[in-house]
């Protein structure tokens, strides 16, 4: 395997300097973008990107350092997500889980120590992925409010699950399962139980079959009567005394990964321009487009809207943006980077929507950045909520 991703020694003693760990995520960014677009054809769920990532040691970035991950921080992943992201953007979104489970998990300790250590190890020894699974057909996302229709009933063999999830990332390549759900209680217990997909009862029902980002294997899943044992409720509370999944830092690094995605087709995008104009020399003018100052605007636009988003993302990686920002990185980061696609798109008109060309499948994927946790509508009203209660205390 390579050097430690934290830059710790390896075997031989050598410590991989920063400059060699970016030099290895942009071969690795090469490898996933030469697959891209038969994932994107298919729809498949991407094992080999996976394993790729396993051999690099990527899988367990934000595991603890003592279970053989790499302790790496909201810097460190987002170096990493957006690599693979700018190479294949499914299997970026996928990680993006795998880091904020582990990360949280790794921060908090609530879960039992038997566990928390079995699933930690089984990242880092065997590449095992994790995923929260909340979304469901009639409540839809539950960032809006409501209980599950997901039930967990307690049994003296343990838990018996019942439900049925939508938009669950990562579905057919995923081991461990974080399912939102509630218990029979009066007073139901509403939060996680850790199911293991391999549990009988649990199927993963196909149907995904999405504009962008297609090879996210975002699936149904249905729970029948699933068991699990009692110690498997690894976060819950009360209905009558609601806590939060994730808390102020974990809501941070959601908006950072999950804009750093979106970042990266942009990214991925402009080098597509960049490298369509250089290229492209039209018989009538003698020269390559990128001679006009038409196209040297357009790729000016790109790069300040991109500029932005960098400054946001190291802003907020380096410590600098408060948590109470998240929403808004988020609502930026994938705003710009939707305008760049579109900007590109508009520059070079019929070739970039040609099925050919990769820049209309960044297209179709940046467009998703849209549909995640918070949405647009949400992160406003929040903003300008805001606003007015702080007035009203000062008043």
């Amino acid at each position: 395997m390579s050097a430690g991703v934290n830059r710790a020694p390896d075997a031989s003693g050598i410590t991989e300097t920063d400059a060699a760990f970016v030099a290895r995520l942009q071969a690795i960014t090469e490898r996933l973008a030469e697959t891209a677009e038969h994932y994107d054809e298919t729809a498949e769920f991407p094992h080999a990107n996976f394993r790729l990532l396993h051999e690099h040691d990527l899988l367990g970035l934000t595991v603890e350092r003592s279970l053989g991950g790499g302790g790496g921080d909201l810097k460190k992943a987002q170096q990493v997500i957006s690599a693979v992201a700018r190479g294949e953007p499914s299997t970026a979104l996928i990680l993006v889980m795998q880091y904020i489970q582990h990360a949280r998990i790794r921060e908090i300790r609530n879960w039992p120590e038997p566990l928390y250590r079995r699933v930690a190890l089984d990242a880092t020894r065997n590449g095992a992925l994790i995923n929260a699974l909340r979304v469901e057909p009639d409540l839809g996302s539950p960032s809006r409010g409501g209980l599950p229709a997901t039930v967990a009933r307690r049994t003296t063999e343990g838990w018996r699950i019942s439900g049925r999830k939508i938009y669950s990332t990562g579905s057919h390549g995923l081991t461990w399962l974080n399912v939102w759900g509630r218990s029979d209680d009066a007073d139901p217990l509403v939060g996680v139980w850790l199911v293991p997909k391999d549990s009988p009862g649990v199927s993963v029902v196909g149907g995904w079959d999405h504009l962008g980002m297609r090879a996210t294997s975002s699936h149904d899943v249905i729970f029948d009567n699933v068991l699990v044992p009692l110690d498997h409720a690894v976060n819950t509370s009360p209905a009558s005394a609601p806590q939060p999944e994730l808390d102020a830092t974990g809501l941070l690094w959601m908006s950072v990964l999950l804009s750093s995605v979106y970042d990266g087709i942009a990214q991925s995008a402009r080098d597509w321009l960049v490298d369509f104009l250089e290229q492209r020399t039209p018989s009538n003018l003698g020269a390559s487009l990128s001679t006009l100052p038409r196209f040297q605007e357009a790729l000016g636009h790109i790069d300040t809207l991109l500029f932005a988003n960098r400054t946001l993302l190291e802003s907020a990686t380096h410590g600098l943006t408060p948590a109470g920002h998240a929403a808004q990185i988020k609502y930026l980061v994938t705003s710009n980077a939707i305008r760049a696609v579109e900007l590109a798109i508009e520059a070079t008109g019929n070739p970039g929507l040609s099925r050919s060309n990769p820049l209309q499948r960044h297209y179709r994927n940046v467009l998703c950045g849209r549909v995640h946790t918070p949405q647009n509508d949400v992160v406003l009203q929040g903003v300008g909520k805001a606003v007015f209660a702080g007035r009203s205390g000062k008043q």
